[in-house]
């Protein structure tokens, strides 16, 4: 979702007539949008706003987004700093920037503008803030409550964003299941317009909570436009420590949710989240946990070592599990994840599956090194003659590497 604000400023700014520029050492402006989930990412979030600063001493920087939320005096002091702005003003920060309003969109100096890389997949904010209560989460207090953008709005930003040229829109939020609830809609009401007012030729969605989702939800896979891949944050697979975790899910539901996502979705893979070492979790627990995501087979796991955040009622909880007990359940995660991942891959070798081919690694005498994803997002690539960059196409899928994470595919060219 943090990729979405941040291209939604720079079509703003580039709307405005201002050239975004990928060598820090010409900016007059760093805009950093941060992320405080783990405190590593509240550390890498300093590290950049440091390293920009060395790299450009002249240009100013404006901080935004969840840790500027939660610890703006501490931000305020960072290097080169001008500007905290925190996630309700977010929106607007072009506008603070430059002083200019934001007119209503027009892609046309955009697409003018060369320097933005290859156009491929867009990703589009729908929602934000969270009504949940998970007891690790300081996203909730980040972000605060859910909030929706109108279905005109996301219709109208999906076209625009198609006659850029680009070939997929990913539907994003902080809790993008609730989408709508706050306007008296729906997330499949949502899907099911854009797919019947747009022609984007791929729609994707990204994080959904289970419990969000209800049987009839999978119709709208019926439409082919809709990828058939969910990311479905699982946290744990056992039921003692996603009590404690206060997610409104057990094994029982999860199970029946993916088999019924699975007989209704043709090609369905299914990513998830995994956090390791959360407080009071006992090595059977683990056990527990670890033996229900493989039942599941995943095709790819977000691994995440618990961190401690101020302000979660997590963060007072007995039985906090040490560092070092952390990292080692981690590995074993990791090494869960790289067989599921190989699993997946071996499962759709020699099928044809639709491809977004999204950028160019290099060349060889041969041809040049395309890399894209499936539909159901396995990461694929291919030596063709020509650069692929953009294109949809149908490619047959060969061997694994399990180093790279990826398939090597034959493009399907008619």
């Amino acid at each position: 979702m943090n990729q979405a604000e941040i291209d939604s400023m720079a079509r703003q700014f580039q709307q405005q007539g201002h050239e975004v520029v990928h060598d820090p050492t010409q900016a007059e402006q760093f805009i950093v949008n941060t992320c405080t989930v783990t405190h590593e990412a509240s550390k890498t979030s300093r590290k950049l706003i440091r390293e920009l600063h060395r790299a450009n001493p002249h240009a100013q920087t404006t901080v935004t987004g969840c840790y500027a939320q939660v610890a703006p005096d501490d931000v305020m002091k960072l290097p080169g700093v001008v500007r905290v702005v925190d996630n309700t003003g977010k929106d607007n920060i072009v506008q603070t920037i430059t002083g200019v309003t934001v007119k209503d969109f027009d892609h046309e100096p955009i697409a003018r503008d060369t320097t933005i890389p290859g156009r491929t997949r867009a990703f589009v904010k729908v929602q934000d803030g969270c009504d949940n209560a998970c007891t690790f989460c300081i996203t909730t207090v980040a972000r605060g409550a859910g909030r929706s953008r109108t279905i005109d709005e996301v219709v109208a930003e999906i076209r625009q964003l198609h006659q850029m040229g680009y070939q997929e829109t990913v539907l994003t939020g902080v809790h993008l299941g609730s989408y709508g609830r706050d306007l008296g809609q729906n997330l499949k009401q949502l899907v099911q317009t854009i797919l019947q007012q747009t022609e984007i030729p791929r729609l994707r969605l990204s994080s959904l909570e289970p419990w969000d989702l209800t049987e009839d939800f999978f119709e709208l896979w019926q439409n082919p436009r809709l990828c058939p891949h969910l990311h479905l944050p699982l946290q744990s697979g056992c039921d003692t420590t996603l009590k404690r975790m206060r997610r409104n899910t057990t094994q029982d539901e999860f199970t029946a949710l993916v088999a019924t996502a699975r007989a209704h979705i043709p090609n369905l893979l299914i990513t998830t989240d995994v956090i390791a070492g959360f407080p009071g979790e006992t090595d059977e627990e683990f056990a527990i946990s670890c033996a229900f995501i493989e039942q599941m087979a995943f095709s790819g796991m977000h691994i995440f070592r618990y961190s401690k955040r101020a302000g979660t009622p997590a963060a007072r909880m007995k039985g906090q599990v040490p560092e070092a007990i952390k990292k080692q359940r981690s590995k074993v995660l990791h090494r869960m994840a790289a067989h599921m991942q190989q699993r997946a891959a071996n499962l759709f070798k020699g099928q044809a599956l639709s491809v977004l081919w999204e950028h160019v690694t290099g060349a060889t005498q041969d041809g040049f090194i395309n890399v894209g994803y499936t539909d159901n997002y396995l990461r694929v690539w291919a030596l063709h003659p020509r650069v692929l960059t953009n294109h949809i196409t149908q490619a047959t899928l060969g061997e694994y590497d399990p180093d790279k994470n990826q398939i090597q595919a034959y493009p399907i060219i008619e």
